[in-house]
């Protein structure tokens, strides 16, 4: 099991395209650090799992809260467990659902930038989201979180 602080849970929605190929939702990390970037910049809506609460509940809260509203009802199946290289436990689950993101409004987050300048500054804590095909989402979403594309093909294969 992670050390505490060490494990999230994340919701990778995905949805199928025009050509009936899935589709994935992602979000843009915010603030200044991530402003510039695209590669590596996106990250599925996840967070830390709070006292109390199951992987999933986790999931589905962090999503409302990264983008602004519910995660759609759906049979949500378990991808797996993605550890980052830092050590970090992400588990991610999946669902089909649909979803406007046109308008996204995460909650806000205070950091000290530049670090260790003493200034805080307040952004939110995603930016943007899109709907992206899993080809065009894989250089994007940060390194941990690649391997659960993956998964997500090899479920939708034995389906």
């Amino acid at each position: 099991m992670p050390a505490s602080g060490d494990h999230s849970a994340g919701l990778l929605l995905f949805r199928h395209g025009r050509q009936h190929d899935p589709e994935v939702l992602i979000g843009h990390m915010g603030g200044p650090f991530w402003s510039r970037k695209d590669s590596s910049a996106w990250s599925i809506p996840k967070g830390l799992i709070e006292p109390g609460e199951t992987p999933l509940e986790a999931a589905l809260r962090e999503f409302d809260e990264e983008i602004g509203q519910p995660a759609p009802h759906a049979d949500y199946v378990l991808l797996g467990d993605f550890v980052y290289l830092s050590g970090k436990v992400v588990t991610v689950f999946t669902g089909e659902g649909e979803l406007d993101v046109t308008q996204v409004t995460s909650l806000p987050v205070t950091v000290e930038w530049p670090r260790e300048s003493g200034r805080m500054i307040t952004f939110p804590e995603v930016d943007r989201a899109e709907w992206c095909s899993i080809d065009v989402a894989r250089p994007r979403l940060v390194k941990g979180q690649v391997p659960a594309l993956a998964a997500l093909e090899a479920l939708l294969a034995r389906r």
